[in-house]
């Protein structure tokens, strides 16, 4: 191990970057607003779309599976089968109902996510313009 801060193979890698550039920057954070980085809110607003249409399409299946077994037990009474089909049923209604009800914790927290991104980009970025265009020197180099 060297004596270094870093492990001797870090070292070694970092030693044959040689040191920092004074360019590097990060790209979204370029006076002027010179990078490429760029946050849309589409791909949170569309992860919320699918999260409500998964919580309706669960919602309507659960509905159908329940009413699908209506008047079970007076149409099949001295069956023995009929307790495992109630118990696969309730172990299915239960699941879908987890389904929907996560699905509809999941759609409001997605859609406040890109508003969040969107209102920080915007904050980001308006404090950055002060920098943009700096004041220029006066012709006397002061």
């Amino acid at each position: 191990m060297s004596t270094a801060a870093h492990p001797e193979s870090w070292q070694r890698m970092l030693d044959l970057a040689g040191p920092p550039s004074p360019a590097m920057a990060l790209a979204s954070a370029t006076p002027g607003g010179g990078g490429d980085l760029r946050h849309t809110p589409k791909p949170w607003n569309d992860a919320a779309a699918a999260a409500h249409s998964l919580r309706t399409d669960t919602d309507t299946a659960k509905g159908t599976l329940t009413s699908a077994h209506a008047g079970i037990d007076t149409e099949t009474e001295g069956l023995l089968s009929v307790a495992a089909l109630k118990t696969v049923l309730t172990s299915w209604e239960e699941r879908l109902a987890a389904v929907r009800d996560e699905c509809a914790s999941l759609e409001p927290a997605l859609r406040a996510v890109a508003r969040t991104m969107g209102s920080t980009d915007h904050g980001v970025k308006s404090s950055l313009t002060r920098y943009a265009d700096p004041a220029p020197a006066d012709p006397k180099g002061r």
